[in-house]
């Protein structure tokens, strides 16, 4: 093998060896970009049904998470899925350059809303706030504590806690730049809580139980079976009584016969 075969396999070794490093850390930064949460509280929820956007757009599923603050661990995950979803928009979207001022999804629910500068609601008090959503090709999945998939509507709704999958991603749009968060498919309900805002009263808030009705208790006949001496006023024993023997007329008597004339008695003496 002459010098030029030498160069050209080390070229060839060295641009494989980039490309696998490159599919490397793209795999690596997508892997960083999502992570599952501790548990959190779930407002405005809108996972069952996808949503219109009061500004217009396609509907999607959506809820706002309110993460605590003592889970320090899930917030040290999102920060660094931040980071790789930066990483991942000066390469792909933002051609080569992070933006100074970068717009993150992530809120103080203790400050106010970026949106009309007023502050959050006291549900959100202690809590860090943001907002997931995915397209209605892609509806979350939602399970309960035993990872049963949750078939009664009425058990997913606001002020309910449980976990979530998301994902972080860079954006470029209508001259904005930033990160935005998104469900990734998996969401968990682990408990009940209050429920927030609006919701259907309990029955027990409408009606009254309502106590069945007694049905009037029907007479049995007595039976005498085994008492000979029940019904009978006299204390005595009670016979059957039996139908009276009617007296045949003379004439229905059985005629005699006289034995020496061989002729029927009509009374008076035999033989005469």
């Amino acid at each position: 093998m002459d010098n030029m075969e030498v160069y050209y396999a080390s070229e060839a070794d060295d641009y494989y060896r980039e490309e696998f490093i490159q599919r490397r850390n793209e795999n690596m930064t997508n892997q960083n970009t999502r992570i599952v949460s501790g548990e959190v509280r779930f407002s405005f929820v809108n996972l069952l049904k996808p949503r219109e956007n009061q500004y217009g757009g396609e509907p999607k599923y959506s809820a706002t998470i309110l993460l605590p603050k003592s889970d320090i661990v899930t917030k040290q995950k999102i920060d660094a899925a931040i980071e790789a979803a930066k990483a991942k928009g000066k390469a792909e979207k933002w051609n080569g350059v992070v933006p100074p001022n970068v717009a993150i999804p992530i809120h103080d629910g203790d400050g106010v809303k970026p949106s009309d500068g007023m502050p959050f609601g006291p549900e959100c008090k202690g809590h860090w706030v943001f907002t997931a959503s995915t397209g209605v090709d892609y509806p979350p999945k939602i399970v309960g504590p035993d990872l049963s998939p949750i078939m009664d509507a009425t058990e997913v709704y606001s002020g309910m806690y449980g976990k979530i999958a998301l994902n972080f991603s860079p954006y470029a749009f209508a001259g904005k730049k930033g990160v935005g968060v998104y469900i990734s498919t998996n969401v968990q309900k682990t408990r009940d809580g209050e429920p927030l805002g609006a919701s259907a009263p309990a029955a027990d808030e409408d009606f009254a139980p309502v106590q069945p009705q007694q049905q009037p208790m029907q007479q049995q006949p007595m039976q005498n079976q085994g008492n000979p001496w029940a019904g009978n006023p006299m204390g005595g024993q009670q016979y059957q009584q039996q139908p009276p023997v009617q007296q045949q007329s003379p004439m229905q008597q059985q005629q005699q016969i006289d034995p020496i004339t061989g002729q029927p008695v009509n009374g008076g003496v035999y033989g005469i």
